[in-house]
């Protein structure tokens, strides 16, 4: 653990880096056309009213009129042209952004994956360039592409979301606004032809746009934008009382999908708590490289960059051991909540309280480490 000493001037070069970074504020919706990139616009013709000096770094209007209409009078960041298997295609110029250094640029679908032989690989990650080089970010993002609400999303639409956004970088928003519709005002607009093109409508109306689904959307949206005003109170609001700051661990086994729904549900546990948080996977002999196939190793490893990705230290150690391996963790890392997957498998184990669940138990029980279960 570092010393009070070290804390106290991490904490005061993390002020100043603060203060240093550039202020972000994101508009959330619950699916495309709720009017995300047209609020953008709107605001970016009251700043240049104001003498701000804004520039557009990257929109995405969709051929829709009313929001393509909003681009005129507005300064636009030329786009890079890229090649890419005999096509000509166009990314953001992140290396613009950064040399015209405006005052406030608007960037676009956060969750936009650039262009192999870009400098990052998607557009959040320039995004987060832009904020360090002290430049003030405008930008928009569908609740089905935030990480943590991927299964979510795939429940209630069937669509599994391949373009994500990690958690960790809408708790950087200094202000997150939810563009809010009711399901019927968006069937509306969908049927007037204001999200897509009239040839698309009928397939849109008995796919993703349908009321059950777009209400669900609509509950995921206002939840995350609720959650993210109360971290906003906790941390900005004085209070008398002291808090115990969380900190949570997700252990993970090389079972793919559990691994990445305890991944997923400790993240937002962790979001919602403002806690740092950390990812532990104990290889046992039995998960030395070569005893698991190249598809699990492969699949771990993705399971570490998601973690990264969603904000999370990534910890392996290697032991038999693998309850007291977690309890040593908990502790050296001052652990709140140990989160770890459902018991199963051998039924007597659990009936004698000799699987991983009940041992870890017993060693916690005397502590003040909570352990929760996902399922």
């Amino acid at each position: 653990m570092p010393s009070i000493d070290q804390q106290d001037a991490q904490y005061f070069l993390d002020l100043i880096k603060k203060s240093k970074r550039g202020k972000f504020k994101v508009y959330i919706g619950m699916s495309a056309g709720v009017g995300k990139t047209y609020r953008m616009l709107q605001e970016a013709h009251t700043l240049l009213r104001n003498g701000v000096d804004i520039k557009i770094g990257f929109v995405e209007t969709h051929r829709r009129a009313d929001t393509h209409a909003l681009i005129e009078g507005l300064p636009l960041i030329p786009h890079r042209t890229v090649f890419y298997r005999g096509k000509e295609l166009e990314e953001m110029d992140l290396q613009a952004i950064l040399n015209l250094h405006p005052e406030v640029v608007v960037v676009d679908e956060l969750a936009h994956s650039n262009i192999q032989g870009s400098k990052n690989e998607k557009r959040w990650q320039d995004v987060i360039d832009i904020l360090d080089a002290g430049i003030n970010v405008i930008s928009a993002v569908n609740i089905q592409h935030l990480e943590s609400h991927n299964e979510d999303v795939f429940r209630i639409t069937g669509i599994e979301v391949k373009e994500t956004v990690p958690d960790s970088l809408l708790q950087q928003a200094d202000e997150v606004v939810n563009i809010d519709l009711t399901a019927a005002e968006l069937i509306t607009r969908l049927k007037e032809g204001k999200i897509y093109d009239r040839t698309k409508i009928e397939t849109a109306l008995s796919n993703f746009f349908k009321s059950e689904k777009i209400l669900q959307l609509r509950e995921l949206a206002l939840k995350e934008v609720a959650s993210q005003v109360e971290r906003k109170v906790e941390l900005e609001v004085p209070r008398n009382t002291t808090f115990r700051a969380e900190r949570f661990v997700a252990c993970i086994s090389s079972n793919h999908e559990i691994a990445k729904k305890i991944l997923r549900k400790t993240a937002r546990l962790a979001s919602y708590y403002q806690g740092k948080w950390y990812v532990l996977y104990v290889q046992t002999s039995g998960e030395d490289t070569d005893k698991i196939g190249l598809a699990t190793q492969r699949h771990l490893i993705n399971n570490f960059k998601l973690a990264t990705e969603l904000g999370a230290e990534v910890i392996r150690v290697k032991s038999n051991e693998v309850a007291q391996t977690i309890f040593d963790t908990a502790q050296k890392h001052s652990i709140t909540t140990v989160c770890i997957g459902k018991p199963h498998g051998n039924f007597w184990k659990n009936l004698t309280g000799n699987s991983l669940f009940f041992r870890l138990l017993r060693k916690v029980s005397d502590t003040d480490i909570d352990l929760v279960v996902i399922s």
